[in-house]
């Protein structure tokens, strides 16, 4: 049987209509659920019209080094958010986007490649800023911009360690992207002691 084209372009038009049903109904009723006991989840009332309130996971607040111990080009190397999470502090010489120290120059990436999740560790090229190439496909991040990808096979930027000075002190307190071969940074997995 041979549709006509207004037939066609109708069907069409009802098919999205039941699929985006499909996805509201069960996305508004899982909004008005009275039921929530969350208590990190604000009453929406109690909010400013246009806000919408997000729910925050807290991730354990671990020392990774000591502002005076450290140069420029320095890299340390530590575990955050789980014991099985590799990361990298990197000391720049100019400053990045979500950088902390004088002059926003200090930042701290996940050292899994966000396409196969290969080894970035000892990567690190001082003179562009950059990390890569990966070792197994050539994938390079730049430092400056959050991780975004320079050139290579992965479409994800690398995880950005959220840093906080407090002192002489540098603490990873979080972490902007999900680790490679994670499904949450904080499921499944030994997460590092905090303080």
């Amino acid at each position: 049987m041979a549709l006509s084209r207004r037939e066609f372009l109708a069907l069409g038009v009802a098919s999205g209509a039941v699929a985006a049903a499909g996805v509201v109904v069960p996305v508004a009723l899982l909004a008005r659920d009275d039921e929530a006991t969350d208590s990190t989840v604000p009453d929406p009332a109690s909010q400013d019209p246009g806000t919408v309130p997000a729910v925050v996971t807290l991730y354990p607040r671990v020392k990774v080094a000591s502002l005076s111990d450290l140069s420029r080009h320095s890299v340390v190397d530590f575990s955050y958010p789980t014991e099985n999470s590799p990361a990298s502090l990197f000391w720049l010489d100019r400053p990045a986007t979500g950088g902390v120290g004088e002059n926003g120059e200090i930042v701290a990436f996940s050292t899994f490649c966000t396409h196969m999740g290969c080894p970035l560790a000892g990567g690190y090229n001082s003179e562009h800023a950059v990390l890569g190439p990966c070792g197994c496909h050539f994938t390079t991040f730049d430092l400056t911009k959050r991780g975004q990808v320079v050139i290579g096979q992965a479409t994800e930027d690398l995880p950005q360690i959220i840093l906080d000075v407090d002192g002489d002190d540098i603490f990873a307190v979080g972490t902007m992207g999900v680790v490679y071969g994670f499904r949450d940074n904080l499921a499944d997995a030994v997460v590092v002691e905090g303080l």
